[in-house]
């Protein structure tokens, strides 16, 4: 396979993706007291340094150990082996959506790291906007995913848009 500009921006995304997160829990597991909370911006935006031994929100942190091995490391590197070899192959993908897919890899390869290398993922930002309207703890790797997950959504609809028209 031949090394071309796609592929390198593929690289990069995934690398810088996985680095600020890395990066990020290594500065909180470092300096963020585990179980402490500091306000960032009052109540709306607090640092925190919570393990997290499940998938999103804790769901799956009881599960049996065989169980959680396949579910949390063994199927979501399956499915980001795949998600890579269908971006590296897909001719058709825009720009966006290969960043998109790109920071949804390097978030998942973040995590997976996190739960190999650790047992658990190191989340550590909250944000609230009411009571009723608050986030659970995430760390940037969790960013990545959801801002490729809305970049997904908007180009879609863009593309589905743009083809509605030429009809």
């Amino acid at each position: 396979m031949k090394l071309t500009r796609k592929h390198i921006f593929i690289g990069i995304t995934i690398i810088l993706t996985v680095a600020f997160d890395q990066i990020s829990k290594v500065i909180v597991r470092t300096h963020v007291e585990p179980g402490s909370v500091s306000p960032i911006i009052g109540d709306f935006f607090q640092l925190m340094n919570v393990e997290n031994t499940g998938a999103f929100l804790g769901m799956g942190s009881d599960l049996n150990p065989t169980i959680k091995l396949i579910v949390l490391l063994i199927l979501p590197v399956v499915v980001l082996g795949l998600v890579l070899r269908h971006i590296l192959k897909d001719k058709t993908l825009d720009n966006w959506s290969l960043f998109a897919f790109s920071s949804i890899i390097g978030g998942g390869i973040a995590n997976v790291y996190d739960r190999f290398a650790y047992g658990s993922v190191t989340d550590f930002l909250y944000l609230r906007l009411t009571d009723v309207l608050r986030t659970g703890i995430f760390n940037l790797a969790d960013i990545s995913v959801t801002t490729g997950m809305l970049i997904l959504v908007f180009t879609m609809f863009t593309k589905k848009k743009t083809v509605a028209e030429s009809l």
